[in-house]
């Protein structure tokens, strides 16, 4: 992330219970299991498929899903996906609440996330990343083409790439304006014509009682913290992906145009699903 966003709130601080630190005993271990236990399969398959399909990617991406799908499961989320994914080349773009995403997208359809270089060094995690196809992209004016060329091979090698216009993650309660930069490079000639955007609202819906911003991530907030934080409640919140009409990109003049538009309606579905309430009373996800 460039920026940093704030709040003028302090950011929820739950104390988390005797059973909750039981819980946190059980499940972090079994997400552990899912993600670094299926981590070697997953390698082996990309070993096979790289000689044999290059870029593509046909069978690896199914054993990511599976992993951060269940994990999230394990963390005490259910997954609720709304609308369908797109069957046409592009990318996916989505307002931005916390790591929690990273499950959330990847569980609802398999993508490679477009990140900032700096994940690639975080122990663990920039590892994991670069298995599972993430590009990461450096935040400097005099690599802008290199990063641009970067996209482009990706997005015609068929690849459906997801990044987060805002730049920052919030509390999970709003979007903020989507930063244009990095759609430059669907609008590439010989790009524009192929690709579709699709925006995907990403809202978090907390347990009963809980502070609604439970599951954001911003701020100076401490990962392990917050990740305790999670694992540590007894009851379920939900995750709702709401896939939204995808955005012919040649029906767009420029990238500006392209991202208000596409930030537009990351905003109505938050906000649809937001007045929507909790998951309570609604039919089982699948």
């Amino acid at each position: 992330m460039s920026l940093t966003w704030e709040s003028v709130d302090p950011p929820p601080r739950p104390r988390v219970t005797p059973l909750g630190w039981a819980l946190v005993a059980l499940r972090l271990p079994a997400v552990a299991l899912l993600i670094f236990g299926l981590l070697p399969v997953f390698l082996l398959v990309r070993a096979v498929e790289r000689p044999l399909c290059g870029s593509r990617r046909p069978a690896s991406p199914r054993i990511s899903r599976f992993a951060l799908r269940n994990a999230l499961r394990v963390m005490g989320l259910r997954l609720r996906v709304e609308g369908r994914p797109m069957g046409v080349p592009g990318a996916i773009v989505a307002n931005h609440s916390s790591w929690l995403d990273i499950f959330a997208l990847n569980g609802g359809e398999p993508v490679y996330f477009v990140a900032k270089e700096e994940v690639a060094r975080w122990p663990g995690i920039g590892f994991g990343a670069r298995a599972i196809g993430t590009l990461f992209v450096r935040r400097d004016r005099r690599d802008a083409r290199n990063q641009q060329q970067a996209l482009e091979r990706r997005l015609l090698a068929g690849h459906h790439l997801c990044f987060f216009p805002e730049g920052t993650s919030t509390d999970g309660r709003r979007v903020l304006p989507f930063k244009s930069t990095l759609f430059s490079a669907f609008l590439h000639a010989e790009l524009r014509d192929r690709l579709w955007i699709q925006p995907v609202s990403v809202t978090y819906h907390p347990p009963a009682g809980a502070d609604p911003r439970l599951y954001g991530w911003w701020g100076d907030m401490d990962f392990a913290t917050h990740l305790v934080r999670i694992m540590g409640h007894v009851r379920r919140g939900e995750v709702v992906l709401s896939y939204r009409p995808p955005l012919r990109v040649a029906d767009f003049a420029d990238r500006k145009v392209l991202a208000q538009a596409a930030g537009e309606s990351v905003r109505v579905g938050v906000e649809e699903a937001l007045a929507g309430g909790s998951a309570h009373g609604r039919p089982e996800p699948r």
